[in-house]
């Protein structure tokens, strides 16, 4: 059975040990960092840089504290994610989000480099074939892994098995594109973007969100680059009117986000990745998008684990006992049901944990230790 620390985000004492930065170093001296990191051993400490809009990350004061506890067992992290948008950009979103050498203290770095196409083609299995996988983490002997937890349009649920399944995989390959990205995950057969015009409203927020400018419209006319497309979805998923689609299928996705997860996860020896997720701001949608809604339940606190499927596990028993929070999505919709991930999504989000637990990444019995 494995083993989930738990720090909650209640306060009940104006002491500095008992706050939310205090509690989370309370929990990395309760794991024992160096019973999983050596001395002078590169660490990457992977986290999700954000938008320009959407600020509801990891805090760079807890991505402080990690960095802080791995330099007090003689490590040496560095923070990292992989290019989400062109990656000059990316760097200054992160930098606006406060995530930069000064507040950290240490490095912040592009896991497969500026152009996001610095990847090693790994085997992934049945579903995705291969994929490719961020050089910097192939390679670094060490991660530890802060995860946001979220709702999401796609996965319904986003948590540590989606920041090493797309955050560890580029977008895009220099060969294969995105047939061995992240697209591959995001759509099925050849991908490409269906326009409805009967439906098309000309708003062009479609062409405003895509992150390589590819859309283009002329005298009214959709049109894109297919060979520049990474097939993020982005441009479906803000079409007010439906008029975009691109072919995907929801079971087959949520489950390649296990298998692309083992695949990222394969060049680990055992015991060198730790997962911290942190349940706060928890609001519906991914921190890619442009814009951050408001949380829809309240911070429920830190867990923190070796084990994946465990982590994950713990992060939605708690996020399913908790109440939705007023003038939230879910309290404008909630009324069928007490699953508030799955209401807001419709997608079969738990199977992400189910394959992971299947493909021997880790097991859904765990002991939950509150500090």
């Amino acid at each position: 059975m494995s083993k989930v620390y738990f720090a909650s985000s209640r306060i009940k004492k104006w002491k500095y040990a008992d706050s939310m930065p205090g509690k989370l170093e309370r929990l990395l001296k309760e794991i024992n960092l160096s019973h999983y990191f050596e001395k002078n051993e590169w660490i990457a400490v992977k986290t999700h840089f954000g938008s320009e809009g959407a600020h509801r990350i990891v805090r760079p004061v807890f991505l402080r504290k990690v960095v802080d506890s791995l330099k007090g067992i003689g490590a040496k992290p560095f923070v990292t994610d992989t290019v989400r948008i062109k990656g000059l950009d990316y760097l200054e979103v992160a930098n606006q989000n406060g995530i930069n050498h000064l507040s950290v203290g240490v490095p912040v770095v592009l896991a497969d480099g500026l152009y996001g196409n610095d990847n090693i083609v790994v085997k992934a299995g049945e579903i995705l074939g291969e994929i490719a996988v961020a050089t910097l983490i192939y390679d670094v002997q060490a991660m530890i892994v802060c995860s946001h937890v979220k709702g999401h349009i796609q996965a319904g649920y986003g948590g540590a098995i989606k920041n090493v399944a797309m955050g560890g995989v580029s977008s895009s390959h220099r060969h294969c594109g995105w047939k061995c990205g992240r697209g591959a995950m995001h759509t099925i057969g050849e991908g490409r973007l269906i326009w409805d015009e009967e439906k098309c409203e000309l708003c062009y927020q479609c062409q405003e969100i895509c992150p390589l400018e590819a859309i283009k419209f002329e005298d009214e006319l959709f049109s894109y680059n297919e060979d520049d497309c990474w097939r993020c979805g982005r441009c479906t998923r803000v079409c007010p009117s439906g008029a975009l689609t691109l072919p995907g299928d929801e079971e087959r996705f949520v489950r390649s986000l296990a298998e692309a997860a083992k695949a990222v996860l394969s060049s680990f020896k055992p015991g060198k990745v730790l997962y911290i997720n942190f349940l706060t701001e928890i609001q519906p949608e991914c921190d890619c998008m442009p814009s951050a809604d408001v949380p829809v339940i309240q911070d429920q606190g830190i867990l923190i684990s070796e084990d994946i499927v465990s982590i994950e596990q713990a992060t939605i028993d708690m996020l399913l006992k908790a109440k939705p929070l007023p003038q939230s999505a879910m309290d404008e919709l909630r009324s069928e049901t007490d699953d508030i991930l799955f209401y807001l999504s419709r997608k079969p989000y738990k199977l992400q944990i189910e394959e992971a637990e299947r493909l021997g990444l880790g097991s859904k019995i765990y002991e939950l230790i509150e500090i």
